[in-house]
């Protein structure tokens, strides 16, 4: 059995408050993932190329405001 399994398994036998409480911790730590993510990809030049994109595309009135 691998480790996801096992963790599966433990998951199902939770309680409506644990699995509560499990879904914050993992809703915080998958966001935190997420943001660290996003800002090396922002430093590494990524999102340069999509940024530049919406950038001349609200310049030439393609865009509406919010």
């Amino acid at each position: 059995m691998s480790n996801v399994e096992a963790i599966e398994q433990q998951i199902e036998k939770l309680s409506p408050k644990e699995l509560a409480a499990f879904r914050r911790w993992y809703a915080a730590i998958d966001a935190a993932a997420w943001d660290r993510q996003f800002e090396a990809d922002v430093q590494a030049g990524k999102l340069d190329a999509l940024a530049d994109a919406a950038l001349r595309a609200h310049t030439s009135g393609q865009s509406k405001p919010l």
